[in-house]
């Protein structure tokens, strides 16, 4: 019986809350102590394109991409257990052990 920091990101805030609500069912259906969701800042990376291959140096386009991030803390659990959480693929799920 381990602690366990859950870390989840996703491009998509709405679906990374669906999978937060899911991730607590699974947590209270299962009787384990846990805190969470934490809401960690939004990172925003911003890429810059050509919009011409060739000329026209000025004209470019911009593009914005925002990963939403939460956070989870379980405690008194075994691995095999968190193994089990199902998320949809569009979500990375780290799971991480904590002294």
């Amino acid at each position: 019986m381990l602690n366990y920091k859950i870390k989840i990101k996703a491009f998509y805030g709405f679906v990374l809350n669906i999978s937060v609500i899911q991730i607590m069912n699974y947590i209270s259906k299962n009787n384990i102590k846990g805190n969470g969701p934490i809401h960690l800042p939004t990172k925003k990376k911003i890429y810059t394109i050509l919009r011409s291959p060739h000329v026209h140096k000025k004209s470019r386009e911009q593009f914005k991409l925002y990963i939403h991030q939460r956070f989870f803390f379980v405690y008194n659990v075994k691995y095999n257990v968190l193994k089990k959480i199902y998320i949809p693929s569009c979500v990375k799920l780290e799971i991480t052990k904590i002294c």
